[in-house]
């Protein structure tokens, strides 16, 4: 059974910093491309950042020289630094891991950047 498990979520303060983390389970984890994605109400669900199984990364625009995206094959966990939070990165974020045909996702962990 495959899981991803999503934390590190929570409340900040604009020009805050959080860092979310997501372990894996189930899956041959050094060989999967993993993600973050985002979803704020109303809105489509976007890519935020992610990284090969040889750590190539892959950031959105927005996002890019605030949040970097890195991963431990040894515990089969991704993180997400998020630093200089905006009110804009408020969302849901979820975990991503896709390999070859099979993608899987996580459940998802709130970040919300308010004063």
């Amino acid at each position: 059974q495959v899981q991803l498990v999503e934390s590190g979520g929570g409340l900040v303060q604009p020009g805050g910093s959080l860092r979310l983390s997501c372990t894996a389970s189930g899956i041959i984890f050094r060989l999967y491309t993993m993600g973050w994605y985002r979803q704020a109400p109303e809105k489509q669900r976007e890519l935020v950042a992610d990284i090969s199984s040889i750590h190539s990364t892959n950031y959105k625009d927005a996002v890019k020289g605030r949040f970097t995206i890195s991963r431990d094959n040894a515990k089969n966990t991704i993180y997400l630094q998020m630093n200089s939070l905006k009110p804009e990165d408020t969302a849901v974020y979820y975990c991503n891991g896709r390999g070859g045909a099979t993608g899987y996702w996580g459940r998802g962990t709130q970040v919300t950047v308010s004063s």
